[in-house]
Parts: C-alpha cells; sequence; structure tokens
C-alpha cells in the first residue's frame, strides 16, 4: 500500500534530479544516487526508501522507555526501526543498526502486518524509533494511517531534524513524540552531530503547534554538554517557546560505539542539570538510565501523582487526569 502524502516527499529537479524533502538535509540525488541517510535513493526519478517494509528490530516495551511519561502510562506500545540514520553521533546506542546500510530484504512486512502484529501483541500504540524515523517517512506514514484506522495510536522517537514540511505533517497521524535536544551548541550539531540545532528547535515548535503531545529527552555527557550555561538555555527554550508543562528527560550517557574511553554520566550532574531545569520554570523533569524513582508530582501541591520504579511498576493516583489533592490538572494524555 501506498497512501498519497499531505506534502511531497521528493521534488524532481532538472536533468533527472531530485530533492528529497523528508529531513532538512534535502540531499539532491542525481540518478542512482543514495542520500546522506543511506537509505532514500533517486530510482529513475522519484524517491525510493530502500527499508519501506524491511524492519530490522522489533520489540513490545512500555511506553515508558521510549521515553514518554505523560503519555497513557503502562500501555504496552509494538516498536521498531531499520537500518539508517541522518545523523552521525558518536555515542550512539543503537549504532550496529543506525550506521549500517545494509537492508535485510528477506524480512518484508507491509503496514497492514505490522499493525496486525500490534493487535496480536495486545500494544495499543505503535512507535517509530531504535534507527531515525524521519528517513523512513514514507513507510512509518503508511502504517501509522492504518494504525489509526484500527485505534491504534502512533509515536516518533526522533532527532527532530525532520522537514518543516514533514513536521507539519506529523500531526495528521502521529500522537506523540520524543525528541532528542543533543546539545545546545551550533557547532557540536554540525561539526559532531551532522545536524543543526536550529532545525530540532523548529521542529519542537511545529509540533508542539501542531497538537502533537511532545516529551524533550537530553542524553548528558559531562564535558561535551553539561556546561551549566548551556543547561540553563535549554530549559529556558523548552519552558518559555514549548511550554513549562513539557517533560524533559535528562539521561545518563554510557561509554558506546565512538566514545568508549569516556567516562559515563554521574548522578550529580543529572541532579543538578535538574535544578537548572526546576529553577527555569519546569514541571516535569525525569532523571534516565540511572536507579533512581521517575514519580511525577504535582506542581502545585507537591502531591506525588504518578509512581515509577523501573519500567515495570506504575501507579497512578489521578482523579480524571487532575491532581486527587487539589485538583490540578495534570498536564498529559491520559486516557
Amino acid at each position: 500500500m501506498s497512501v498519497k502524502p499531505e506534502f511531497d516527499y521528493f521534488t524532481l529537479l532538472e536533468n533527472g534530479k531530485i530533492r528529497c524533502n523528508l529531513c532538512r538535509h534535502n540531499c539532491t540525488l542525481k540518478e542512482g544516487q543514495i542520500g546522506i541517510c543511506g537509505i532514500n535513493k533517486n530510482t529513475e526519478g522519484k524517491l525510493k526508501t530502500l527499508v519501506y517494509g524491511h524492519p530490522v528490530a522489533l520489540h513490545v516495551d512500555p511506553i515508558e522507555k521510549k521515553p514518554l511519561y505523560h503519555f497513557l502510562p503502562g500501555t504496552r506500545v509494538l516498536s521498531f526501526g531499520t537500518v539508517g540514520c541522518n545523523f552521525k553521533c558518536p555515542f550512539c546506542q543503537n549504532w550496529d543498526i543506525s550506521q549500517t546500510k545494509e537492508v535485510n530484504d528477506k524480512i518484508e512486512v507491509s503496514p497492514e502486518q505490522m499493525v496486525e502484529l500490534a493487535i496480536e501483541q495486545k500494544a495499543s500504540l505503535i512507535a517509530y524509533t531504535y534507527n531515525e524515523p524521519t528517513i523512513f517517512y514514507p513507510y512509518a506514514k503508511d502504517i501509522g494511517l492504518v494504525a489509526k484506522e484500527k485505534g491504534i495510536k502512533n509515536v516518533f522517537v526522533s532527532n527532530g531534524f525532520e522537514s518543516a514540511e514533514m513536521a507539519r505533517d506529523m500531526a495528521s497521524w502521529v500522537d506523540a513524540a520524543n525528541i532528542d535536544l543533543k546539545s545546545w551548541n551550533e557547532s557540536y550539531y554540525k561539526k559532531v552531530l551532522k545536524g543543526g540545532l536550529a532545525e530540532v528547535k523548529d521542529t519542537l515548535k511545529i509540533l508542539v503547534e501542531g497538537g502533537v503531545w511532545v516529551e524533550v529527552t537530553t542524553l548528558l555527557i559531562e564535558g561535551e554538554n553539561d556546561d551549566p550555561e548551556s543547561i540553563e538555555a535549554m530549559a529556558r527554550f523548552i519552558a518559555e517557546e514549548l511550554g513549562t508543562h513539557v517533560p524533559w528527560h535528562l539521561s545518563a550517557f554510557y561509554p558506546n560505539y565512538k566514545m568508549t574511553d569516556k567516562e559515563a554520566t554521574k548522578l550529580e550532574s543529572l541532579v543538578r542539570a535538574k535544578e537548572i531545569g526546576k529553577a527555569a520554570g519546569l514541571h516535569y523533569i525525569y532523571l534516565g538510565n540511572v536507579p533512581v524513582a521517575s514519580h511525577t508530582f504535582c506542581p502545585q501541591c507537591r502531591t506525588k501523582v504518578i509512581e515509577r520504579f523501573g519500567y515495570g511498576t506504575i501507579r497512578s493516583h489521578l482523579i480524571e487526569g487532575h491532581c486527587p489533592t487539589c485538583s490540578r490538572r495534570i498536564e498529559g494524555v491520559w486516557k
């Protein structure tokens, strides 16, 4: 199946060249050429997504693993990814699939089959994750539209480098997104990650304005992106441009991929960043990849409204989305 998109996935240029419109690299491709992501190709003057129908990683997770803490807590989600990525993060935890271009075309899963699998697994959500879903957007959206027909919601876990057109299109079928805000240094984004900070900020604003439930994740790496000025700037951006209600996940780095010589993030660094975020006015800040509880507290009276212990134990005290003590509405999607 292939559904006509709300925006064009590519633009036809002169001499058989095309421009890919999926992400902000906007690769110009001549016949037979493949983009930076490694999986979108100019084939006879059209954009062909080489991983369409070919997932390589698939699991059933709790929604808290995405991480999304204010979107249907405790819900089972069918998560999948393909190969390829439009970033080159040296700390990628899924580098074995994101940084390869080898497509396993022996695996064939149609959009309808993916949705049926979610139903079989009693998952009421599908998450496009593990590698960057922006690059397999045509496949993701075809799945997502079938999912919507079956009452299944869609979750995007992304680096935020979508084209502006695609970010706007996402509001038509994506229910929630967790977007990485990897640094507050434009040079670091461009030179190390091969992306762009301004573009990620723009995507975040477009998604929030479009009504997608958004949560933000920052992987804190000591000596790379953890200076207090940068953390404060990120927190102020979230609070002032997105909203004080937007959850911020501060996650610990562990040595991986090309950064095995780097030390793991200390808990104290995460706690310090959390305090900076709170001072900036953010209501909901969570620490990830560390053995601490991630409870949600009412911003008004500090009642513990959701208890989380790891990913398995969720106890909600909300009453129709409100604090049981002071009746303040707790922002999120609860049903």
